[in-house]
């Protein structure tokens, strides 16, 4: 069969209509496993349009603005600005494709379902492991400095401090992270329990963060001074460059926003507004804090500088209540943003199982919550274990490498997917045709070339192991390998 062949078989595509049946439970292709291990069981419908868009936002408010300026200050200077601009930029013509796509393909997923769908099972599965490096390794750097805010906290409020040793990566007499270690626990527990729950709890710690975030941008506005905007570029465009490329992870709440395909009540309409409701938002409150922190503070103080934000605005009001107040905001946020992050992981983990690409665990969904246990379980120990032990800044460029990586296909796929399938039904289009999917295309490979040289080699080292997973296991065991096998023939029958 040509179909079998090897060049076929990596490129072989999934039909857009055996993606919405499976994500209904039902409509399996031939030979496939049961979903959850048994009949039935498939992710429940049950979030909103408010709940989904707080996914969008509590996935990239926190992700990188609580920290992220102590890294991408000193490689810009006050010119970051313009680094959050590009990466915002590069985001919101993403976000248009993300829309487009999540309405076409309201399932679990994401990029990875996306680029079965339109560019093949190879990529497809490439993508799949860049966002589990990407989710991975996102909830690992957020949990890293969550210990930063919560010393600030504890020292602000009673005088005390986690053990050096006990609050950071080794090296520089640090062991390990167990802060962090425990937030994922804490996270993991959460998700355990139930989706439903876990977005009522996030939505809540959205509007949190929200409005510790205007606190922030309210005192800082009081102690700007122009001068501190002077030089304005003193590294040159090379490290707007870099900076935006190191940033550009803080936006990684789109995608979050679509692995919830499966469980967003009237997908086609929710998915596309929560995302571009959720950039507008996050984009807004980026660069308001990126201005107000760099006019507040001049920018060489901001290297090294632990919970920074916290620590502005105790330098400008001369008082410790401003930044107590906001240090627990920056605890709430992040824990916030690793819930949603690791939520969406464990989904890419699911949608994999389901289709063979991983072993059939990953698609067991439990009985009583409609949760994927087993994924939790082995996302939390993955995650803690990289929180633990690994430097912050190395984290947050593996994270932007994975995101870039994803947010292309996306842009491609929406190009192929319009080619190939015009008339299937869409709840939003991309304005700007073709000219939008290129430019972000162009954008996201612009940011891609500003990172550092030890996150290609972290690339190249998920791209050995996504090959030997793929080449070992998963092309042999995807159903569309299995549905496309021919049916014994019965030679004794008449």
């Amino acid at each position: 069969m040509a179909s079998n062949t090897f060049g076929a078989r990596l490129l072989r595509r999934k039909p857009v209509s055996t993606l919405i049946a499976e994500s209904e439970g039902h409509g399996l292709p031939a030979g496939a496993p049961e979903e959850g291990g048994r009949s039935g069981i498939h992710l429940r419908r049950s979030i909103g349009l408010w709940q989904l868009s707080a996914i969008g936002i509590g996935a990239t408010i926190g992700t990188g603005i609580f920290f992220v300026l102590g890294s991408a200050v000193p490689q810009a200077g006050p010119a970051v600005i313009l680094s959050f601009v590009v990466a915002a930029v590069t985001a919101g013509l993403t976000a248009l494709c993300y829309a487009e796509m999540a309405s076409a393909i309201p399932v679990s997923g994401s990029s990875y379902s996306y680029a079965y769908a339109t560019l093949g099972e190879g990529v497809a599965f490439g993508v799949g492991i860049c966002l589990l490096m990407e989710y991975g390794v996102s909830a690992s750097a957020i949990a890293v400095s969550w210990a930063e805010y919560l010393n600030k906290f504890l020292d602000l409020a009673f005088g005390l401090r986690i053990p050096e040793q006990l609050s950071g990566a080794p090296g520089g007499g640090h062991w390990f992270n167990l802060p962090a270690l425990l937030l994922v626990a804490m996270v993991c527990f959460l998700l355990v329990r139930g989706v439903s729950e876990s977005a009522k709890v996030n939505a809540a710690m959205v509007g949190i963060k929200i409005v510790i975030l205007l606190l922030f941008i309210g005192v800082a506005l009081t102690g700007f001074k122009s001068g501190n905007l002077t030089p304005f570029m003193p590294l040159g465009i090379g490290g707007v460059q870099m900076a935006a490329s190191s940033i550009f992870f803080s936006f990684i709440g789109m995608d979050a926003v679509s692995t919830a395909g499966e469980e967003v009540k009237n997908p086609r309409r929710t998915l596309p507004m929560a995302i571009i409701i959720s950039l507008v938002v996050v984009t807004l409150l980026y660069i308001l804090v990126a201005l107000a922190g760099i006019g507040a503070q001049p920018w060489t103080e901001f290297g090294g500088q632990e919970a920074g934000l916290a620590q502005i605005m105790q330098n400008i009001t001369g008082q410790s209540w401003p930044a107590m107040i906001f240090a627990v905001g920056a605890i709430i946020s992040i824990f916030s943003v690793t819930l949603v992050v690791i939520y969406g992981q464990t989904r890419i983990l699911y949608s994999m199982g389901r289709d063979g690409m991983l072993p059939k665990r990953f698609a067991q969904l439990s009985p009583r919550t409609g949760t994927p246990v087993w994924n939790t379980l082995v996302v939390g120990v993955g995650v803690g274990a990289l929180a633990a032990f690994i430097p912050l800044d190395v984290l947050a460029d593996i994270t932007s490498l994975g995101t870039l990586i994803a947010f292309s296909v996306v842009s491609i796929g929406v190009i192929v997917l319009r080619r190939t399938q015009p008339d299937l039904p869409r709840g939003f289009k991309v304005p700007g045709y073709p000219v939008v999917p290129l430019l972000s295309v162009g954008f996201c490979i612009y940011l891609i070339t500003g990172l550092h040289a030890d996150t290609f080699r972290a690339g190249a080292i998920a791209l050995a192991v996504a090959v030997a997973v793929y080449f070992g296991y998963s092309i042999k065991h995807s159903r569309l390998e299995r549905a496309e096998q021919p049916v014994p023939v019965d030679t004794n029958a008449g």
